[in-house]
Parts: C-alpha cells; sequence; structure tokens
C-alpha cells in the first residue's frame, strides 16, 4: 500500500485536509482551480484514498468492483448477472456502481473503488479514451473490461468480434438479395461502433460490390426512441431500403414499431436485423432476427479471467473472444 497520507496531499497543494476529502469525495463546493491543484497533487504522489482502516491493508476483503454504464439496460443487466453469478462461486463481494457513461463519473467511481480496497475490477464502457487506459495502468489492482475495448490492447477484456458479427449480417442480407441496407448505428464517438460494426458495414458492401451511401447510416443514442426516430428519416429517404441493420435490439424494437406505425408490415416491407439478443428479441412481434453475442458468458469469462488475474495464476490469454452467430427468428424472411 502506498504509504501517502490525506496529510501529504493538503501539504503538497497548500490546501486543508478538508479540502482534499471534498475534492475526493466528489463534493460540488470546490473551485475548479482548487479541485485541479488537488487532483494534480494526488497524481503526483500517488494517493490513494483509503476508506478501509491501515491495519486491514494486508488482509484480502475478497470484494470485487463492478463498474457498468447502467444497470436498466438489458444488455448490462444480463452481463452483470454473468459476472455476479462467478463471483458468488468463487466467494467474492460485488460492489456495483452506475456509472452512466459518463468519463468523469467513471474515473471518479473507479477511484472511490480502488479506495474501498477492492481485489479486483470489471469494467464496461462503450467509450474508454487514453484517460481510462492512464488511470488503468496505475491502478494497484487488475482490471478485465467486458464487451468493452481497450483500442490500446493493454487491458485484459473479453468480447466478440463485433467487425465480424456485422461483416455477416450485411453479408447474409446481400445473399437474400438486398442492394439497399440501412444501418442504425450506436454513437459514433464509441471505438465500437466507428471502428467495428461501421467497418464490417462498409466492408460487406464493399465485398459485394455495392456502393456505400452516407444517407443510409442513421446514428442512434442506443434508446428505444432514437429507434422510431431512425426509422422516420429512414422513411423520408426517396428511395428507400429494404433491410436495416440495427447496432442494438432495444434500437430494433424502436425500429420495428415505427414502421408498423406507419403501416409497413415487417418483415415484407423491410427486413430487420438486431444486435446482442437480449430478451427483448423475443417479447417483440415479429420477434426479432438478431446477432447473438453471449452476454452472460462475456460476463462471466470475464469474471473468471479477474479471478485467475488477482491470484497471480497464469493467463495465456488475454484478450478473449466469444463466438457470436445469428439468431433467425420473424424479422427476416425465411
Amino acid at each position: 500500500m502506498s504509504s501517502v497520507t490525506i496529510y501529504d496531499v493538503a501539504r503538497e497543494a497548500n490546501v486543508s485536509m478538508a479540502t482534499v476529502s471534498r475534492v475526493v469525495n466528489g463534493n460540488p463546493n470546490v473551485k475548479p482551480t482548487t479541485r485541479k491543484k488537488v487532483l494534480e497533487a494526488i497524481d503526483r504522489l500517488g494517493y490513494r484514498p483509503n476508506a478501509v482502516a491501515r491495519g486491514l491493508a494486508s488482509k484480502k476483503t475478497t470484494t470485487v468492483g463492478v463498474i457498468i454504464p447502467d444497470i436498466s439496460s438489458t444488455f448490462y443487466s444480463e452481463l452483470a448477472r454473468g459476472i455476479e453469478d462467478i463471483a458468488t462461486m468463487y466467494k467474492y463481494n460485488i460492489i456495483l456502481s452506475n456509472s452512466d457513461q459518463n468519463k468523469e463519473k467513471e474515473l471518479h467511481v473507479l477511484n472511490t473503488m480502488l479506495g474501498k480496497q477492492v481485489d479486483g475490477i470489471v469494467f464496461m464502457s462503450g467509450n474508454v479514451t487514453e484517460d481510462h487506459v492512464e488511470q488503468f495502468k496505475r491502478s494497484p489492482v487488475p482490471i478485465v473490461f467486458a464487451a468493452s475495448i481497450d483500442l490500446t490492447g493493454t487491458t485484459p477484456s473479453v468480447n466478440i468480434n463485433y467487425e465480424q458479427a456485422t461483416f455477416d449480417v450485411i453479408t447474409m442480407l446481400i445473399e437474400k438479395g438486398h442492394r439497399r441496407i440501412a444501418y442504425v448505428a450506436g454513437p459514433n464517438e464509441e471505438p465500437v461502433n466507428r471502428l467495428k460494426k461501421s467497418v464490417g458495414y462498409q466492408s460487406a458492401l464493399e465485398a459485394a460490390g455495392i456502393p456505400f451511401e452516407e444517407e443510409l447510416v442513421i446514428e442512434g443514442d442506443y434508446t428505444y426512441d432514437s429507434g422510431i426516430e431512425a426509422f422516420e428519416k429512414v422513411d423520408e429517404l426517396s428511395e428507400k431500403p429494404t433491410a436495416i441493420f440495427v447496432g442494438t435490439d432495444e434500437m430494433a424494437l424502436g425500429v420495428i414499431h415505427g414502421a408498423q406505425d406507419r403501416n409497413y408490415s415487417i418483415p415484407n416491407d423491410f427486413e430487420i436485423v438486431g444486435f446482442d439478443n437480449t430478451r427483448l428479441a423475443t417479447m417483440v412481434r415479429p420477434q426479432l432476427t438478431t446477432v447473438v453475442q453471449p452476454t452472460y458468458d462475456i460476463g462471466a469469462v470475464a469474471m473468471r479471467l479477474l479471478t485467475k488475474l488477482m491470484n497471480k495464476e497464469e493467463v495465456e490469454d488475454q484478450s478473449v473472444e466469444l463466438p457470436h452467430r445469428i439468431e433467425y427468428r420473424q424479422s427476416t424472411k425465411s
């Protein structure tokens, strides 16, 4: 454990210990200039706020931190279930925090968890930035990503091949005779959309000699409502697509309902394919054809990988890729 105390940080930043405490605990009543000064001092000294008494420092708390964008998302709740079940099996307790996909909050939650002396962290975020990676490098405990991509490849992770999965879907639709295939994407700033799914979409078109058309790509924000809005945009196109690939199931439900609200028939007017195979896929009529991302397994494997790292066991492959497939249902023609 680092022997740097809150007193050292206060002295370094030339502020009171109460001010340091307010910054560490995310209290908003601190002037931005002061906060910056304190954070820089914390950085220089490598201070870790320690919520557990010093005397316990040597004992394992056998607690794992799980940082998740939003537990109310069907996708992430299924992932968390896989993490929880394996953690229970190995007798680890879990602290779960929602980060709201907000960078400042993610880094704050990370520091709070390290302060509580967790033994390891499973981290989920659609947008892992260089700032995150810098923080992770300094972490005194192992961190594993679940269904999240670190572009530097330095953090252990468990994913599927998003690019290949998208390529497979678009190729399947092309083989069914579609030439105009719309793509309702998740937020473009997230690497999984910008560098994986979009690339899979474009390379499948290219492989089939179909020109890429900007107007067929519509950006959503993962919500059901953004799926409804995306379909409205599709409906305004002078030459409509005949198939729509949607980056998540939840948005795909919005697309289906948006189409039905305008009296279109699925799959007769548009064949629709989702992504994730969450339980939402079977809750819509027609039921949704979708890419099976083994969500529960990703969580379970990430947790198992973390237990190995926490116990300093040999890990051959730090970046694990699980298999995907397409589950055919009624939103595409048989």
